[in-house]
């Protein structure tokens, strides 16, 4: 029998359709009519992949969702949201709560079974996760200037004062850190150290040794500015050995990567269970960003792993695109939008500090607050480090 798939619909005309065309492909199929049966299957049966609908009596998908993402259980099962809501924001509440892929009724059954068939093959070749490892967000963006490591150092600083987790900040290009020269810190060479190492010797104690002291809540691993580091990007195995000694070390690690140009983005991704990528909202930022979100979906830069995308307004100007705008333009909802925040960007650099802490009940504060909450509902329980 081939991988077990559980069914969660209250139309039994569409449980039947569903089952006929997954049993005939090798499935094992399971089924629940509502919420509640649907969580106790889950806990009985562990599916390998589980497709929810979201108008239920009781219990409805989202909360269905979320409460399979706090069990150990199901904590990274993968959820496909099948459902007849349509509107931008159902989907995006639905990614919130944890699904993977979310598709409109109806819809062809090739393309159902394509998106079954692509969350069962990255479920097999996603390894095991320890229970005793944090949760890695990455930040990126499609091309230079679209504000990643704003948002990876705030975000940070945010979700530890939200959540007083222990939160650890890496800038991962070498040779092109920023952080220690704007919160006017001492050099930043904790990268340098450790990726002049061989992999052999990178160990949690001396990456332990390599962060900063806490600054605003966080630790974190900075980048120099020395042009001579930039050939660092490319030392594969000590990024390896660091990224998987790292994440033992913290609840949570956020990585300023940059674009997709580093040349260890793939590898870097890969260690990552989030990707946030950042785009503005302008005609050409947004196409950028569809093609580095088709090939991301795609796996071709070597990551399978959850997309959510954010906006960061970086100018007053009145002229940009609407959220809708953006959406169509990029093919996937709008997690969340950035405002333009220029003053207060001057002012958290006169102060050298970051910008929510600069102003922390500004709109931009509130914003990257409301991110860092999103990010914390994405963490499955059994991931956070005692």
């Amino acid at each position: 029998m081939g991988e077990k798939i559980l069914i969660v619909d209250d139309d039994a005309d569409t449980v039947k359709f569903i089952s006929m065309i997954l049993s005939r492909l090798g499935y094992e199929v399971v089924a629940a009519l509502n919420g509640e049966q649907a969580l106790e299957l889950a806990r009985e049966e562990v599916p390998d992949l589980i497709v929810l609908d979201v108008m239920m009596p009781g219990l409805d998908g989202y909360e269905v969702a979320r409460l399979l993402r706090q069990e150990p259980e199901t904590a990274t099962t993968p959820i496909l949201m099948f459902t007849a809501k349509a509107q931008v924001d159902d989907k995006v509440t639905g990614y919130n709560a944890g699904v993977n892929i979310y598709l409109t009724k109806p819809i062809h059954p090739i393309d159902l079974q394509a998106n079954i068939k692509t969350l069962l093959s990255q479920r097999q070749t996603r390894p095991e996760t320890p229970a005793d490892q944090g949760y890695v967000v990455g930040v990126i963006a499609a091309k230079g200037g679209m504000g990643v490591s704003t948002v990876a150092l705030n975000l940070a600083i945010s979700y530890q004062h939200k959540h007083q987790g222990k939160v650890i900040a890496v800038e991962m290009k070498p040779g092109q850190g920023g952080w220690a020269q704007e919160l006017h810190l001492n050099s930043g060479g904790g990268l340098t150290s450790l990726l002049q190492r061989s992999a052999g010797r990178i160990s949690q104690g001396t990456i332990a040794a390599a962060l900063t002291p806490p600054v605003h809540g966080v630790q974190l691993l900075l980048a120099s500015t020395e042009c001579k580091d930039v050939e660092l990007s490319h030392a594969t195995s000590q990024l390896e050995a660091l990224l998987k000694e790292l994440t033992h070390l913290a609840e949570l690690v956020v990585l300023d990567i940059g674009t997709s140009f580093h040349p260890s983005f793939a590898l870097i991704c890969d260690f990552c269970d989030e990707l946030l990528l950042v785009t503005e909202p302008q005609p050409n930022a947004a196409r950028h960003s569809q093609v580095l979100a088709q090939e991301l979906h795609s796996g071709i830069c070597g990551t399978a792993k959850g997309l959510n995308i954010i906006t960061l307004n970086r100018t007053n100007s009145d002229v940009k695109l609407s959220t809708s705008e953006v959406e169509q333009i990029v093919g996937q909802p709008i997690s969340l939008g950035l405002p333009a925040s220029i003053e207060l960007a001057y002012q958290a650099t006169e102060q050298f500090k970051p910008m929510v802490i600069a102003q922390p009940e500004s709109v931009f504060a509130l914003q990257v607050a409301q991110l860092a909450e999103q990010v914390k509902q994405r963490i499955p329980a059994r991931r956070a480090v005692a």
